[in-house]
């Protein structure tokens, strides 16, 4: 529990260092804006033509009988839809980062700057980033979307379908999403994907705790947008936890209140991550 609170605590410590550097927070909202823009015209597009999509898709209905040909492409017109409101969330993130690469992994070494101690930098050059980024965040999606059609088939079964797959759900995008903004800055530490997929299942509920909430909030329209900025910086912020940073500096887990720092503490007493060697890992720009 100490963990889930504070990922909780990472979270707010973010929005808490972007609204202190308020020319931060603008610059990074402008690639949220951005993805934001292209998703709403993506969405709206979908609106339009899921009906027509559905109908090409069952042709073997046509000659159903009112109302049972209304009601069975109007549910799979909304299931379309829901799918591609999932989606959306689910990929808006890697988007948004792949978008603002450049933005984000500045706020994240200014995050490090004033937190003290080292800046790590990747030593790639910003076309080696984005191919890299590309490429871990389609790896991303495709564990995702395995994830997606396992739990669309378990909402089938009754009860647990409609109690325990959704809160499956959300548990899955919100480490994830997690693994997503954490990437900034283990990307300039140059740790691989595979290492922060690890990285993160060893401190699971401090993903969950950091993860789920984001996913919540950005149901709402708009919010992704203004809370991405104080995102990054608190994952950056909790990613100088999980590598020890904090714990080798004497700082930065201060920033993230109690929570955060009771966190920190269980992870020097009872879960041993080998830092040195997350660090050692080298990305592959192939």
């Amino acid at each position: 529990m100490r963990d889930l609170a504070g990922g909780f605590g990472y979270l707010l410590a973010g929005q808490r260092w972007v609204l202190r550097h308020g020319r931060w927070l603008g610059f990074g909202l402008l690639p949220g804006l951005v993805s934001l823009v292209l998703y709403a015209g993506a969405l709206i597009g979908l609106g339009y033509g899921a009906d027509d999509l559905t109908a090409w898709a069952t042709p073997f209905a046509d000659g159903w009988s009112s109302p049972w040909l209304g009601l069975f492409r109007g549910f799979l017109t909304a299931l379309v839809f829901s799918l591609g409101l999932f989606l959306a969330v689910i990929t808006f993130t890697a988007v948004t980062l792949l978008v603002g690469q450049p933005f984000y992994e500045s706020l994240s070494e200014q995050v490090d700057r004033t937190e003290g101690g080292e800046v790590p930098e990747s030593g790639l050059t910003l076309a080696q980033e984005l191919w890299i980024s590309a490429r871990d965040s389609l790896r991303i999606l495709g564990r995702v979307l395995l994830f997606g059609i396992l739990l669309f088939a378990l909402g089938f079964v009754p009860v647990i379908g409609q109690t325990v797959v959704p809160v499956l759900g959300f548990c899955v995008s919100g480490f994830f999403l997690a693994q997503e903004l954490t990437s900034v800055a283990l990307m300039r530490r140059r740790v691989q994907l595979t290492e922060q997929l690890a990285l993160l299942r060893g401190r699971r509920m401090l993903a969950l705790g950091f993860g789920v909430p984001l996913v919540l909030s950005f149901l709402v329209p708009l919010v992704a947008v203004f809370l991405m900025p104080g995102a990054v910086a608190g994952a950056t912020l909790m990613v100088r936890d999980l590598v020890g940073e904090d714990a080798d500096e004497g700082g930065g887990a201060g920033e993230a209140d109690g929570a955060a720092q009771d966190s920190a503490q269980g992870q020097a007493q009872g879960q041993t991550q080998a830092p040195t060697q997350v660090q050692g890992k080298r990305l592959s720009a192939s």
